[in-house]
């Protein structure tokens, strides 16, 4: 009896010791992560809401250097684009020669560039464009942890896509994509990933930053509706696709002096520092609004992966250009939607989804499913889409969280998903293209580094 105390004395003395240790690693632990600064994504310290366990870490989220099976585990479906086009098979690179998009060559990890434009001919947006582009790829190059295929390249660097190459958007629809059985557009990610010199915006990284810290503001219960309840828009009006040549005008027209709306034309100037408008907002205040209006411009639009990054409802007609994360958006059509009695008029202006928008967008999704709300192309149930959904508060916050959820804490918008990104874009572009016959053989070109000191801004 007495031996069996003496032995159980121990094991108690050793159970209390593991259970102070315990204590004092769960201590440690909430006072490390209560002060560890958030880095892109970290909605673990911007929400009072578990972070989902899907969410890649932000060092991961940070980490340039991710290997393949590294990036496909952490961003499922990133590369659908760049795996499409592949699959549309082999096709010959051209020389353009100097008037073109650029041409360069990869070769055991070193760009050389062979085509460019002269910088005196382009306008300094576009050179802006083409510098960030090409230091985008120096970068996801320089940083892969495993040798990338050596092939030559055609970078557009334009808004319209043409020819083959590496642009930063082409059409929805496939009606309006070339015939040409050459003809190739892999995607590639916007510049401002780098920079964009426009003050309100600055870079991914810096609006990324931004944005986190004022979604704070908004994080927990009631978070929702402390925002701003209208759809704001701030846009120059006459900037329209052709096939949607009054699209910005339309909505100026269904948004004057309507108390849902924060609508204005930018109104231009310049100034010693460069262009700016005295009614712009920082691209972060538009998350302050639970509705933000997207316009696509003469093809694309630059600011639409901004306005992703809010836990915002974004309302748009039906997307007809596409960008490299655009195939993640799951869209709620505003014409299923009980936009209250049938009137007359509504019944007049309900609309329908054409066949071309039923070809670029085939799959519908529920509100609760959805992370995104296009409307009528005309605009024409704008105001009733708004009123709907401010009926619906927990459904409109839901798409807006699913919105941010995916794209910031999902990491899509990440520097390791660009990075992961293009070097996919490389791997997959080098897979079909052909160069053979085409020239290349005596192009040696200049080192990236030269033409960048020479050519970049």
């Amino acid at each position: 009896m007495g031996d069996n105390r003496l032995k159980a004395r121990p094991r108690r003395q050793l159970r209390q010791v593991t259970l102070v240790l315990g204590v004092c690693l769960v201590l440690y632990c909430l006072f490390f992560l209560s002060n560890t600064p958030a880095k892109f994504g970290d909605e673990s310290r911007t929400s009072q809401a578990k972070p989902s366990s899907r969410h890649p870490p932000s060092e991961l989220l940070n980490n340039l250097s991710l290997g393949e099976d590294e990036c496909d585990a952490a961003f499922p479906g990133l590369t659908k684009e760049i795996d499409d086009t592949v699959a549309e098979g082999p096709f010959r690179v051209k020389q353009t020669g100097d008037g073109g998009p650029v041409q360069g060559r990869i070769r055991d990890g070193q760009i050389t560039i062979i085509h460019a434009q002269r910088k005196n001919d382009l306008s300094a947006e576009m050179v802006n464009s083409r510098t960030a582009a090409l230091h985008q790829l120096h970068r996801a190059i320089l940083t892969s942890p495993a040798p990338l295929p050596d092939t030559i390249f055609t970078l557009n660097f334009q808004d319209q896509p043409f020819g083959t190459a590496w642009t930063y958007s082409r059409a929805v629809d496939p009606a309006f994509r070339s015939k040409d059985a050459n003809t190739r557009s892999f995607l590639m990610p916007h510049f401002s990933f780098w920079a964009w010199n426009l003050p309100f915006i600055g870079s991914m990284s810096r609006a990324a930053h931004a944005i986190t810290s004022l979604e704070r503001e908004y994080a927990g219960p009631g978070g929702w509706q402390r925002k701003i309840g209208k759809a704001v828009w701030r846009g120059t009006a006459w900037f329209n696709s052709v096939h949607s040549p009054r699209m910005r005008q339309k909505l100026m027209t269904t948004a004057r002096g309507k108390p849902w709306a924060d609508v204005e034309t930018l109104a231009w100037t310049n100034t010693v520092s460069g262009r700016n408008a005295s009614n712009a907002l920082p691209i972060e205040d538009f998350c302050r609004y639970k509705y933000v209006v997207h316009t696509e411009g003469i093809t694309y639009s630059g600011r639409f992966q901004f306005l992703q990054m809010c836990a915002s409802v974004v309302l748009t007609p039906p997307l007809q250009w596409v960008q490299h994360t655009t195939h993640l958006v799951r869209p709620l059509f505003s014409s299923t939607l009980d936009l209250g009695p049938e009137t007359e008029e509504r019944a007049r202006h309900r609309w329908v989804p054409s066949e071309r928008i039923r070809r670029g967008w085939p799959v519908q999704y529920d509100p609760d499913q959805a992370n995104i709300v296009f409307v009528a192309p005309d605009w024409s149930d704008l105001e009733q889409t708004v009123a709907w959904l401010e009926a619906h508060p927990k459904v409109a916050e839901g798409i807006a969280r699913r919105q941010r959820d995916l794209f910031v804490g999902g990491g899509y918008f990440s520097p390791a998903a660009e990075t992961c990104y293009w070097r996919a874009l490389v791997r997959g572009w080098a897979k079909v293209a052909q160069i053979e016959g085409e020239g290349w053989e005596g192009k040696e070109g200049v080192t990236f580094e030269a033409f960048s000191l020479k050519n970049g801004e």
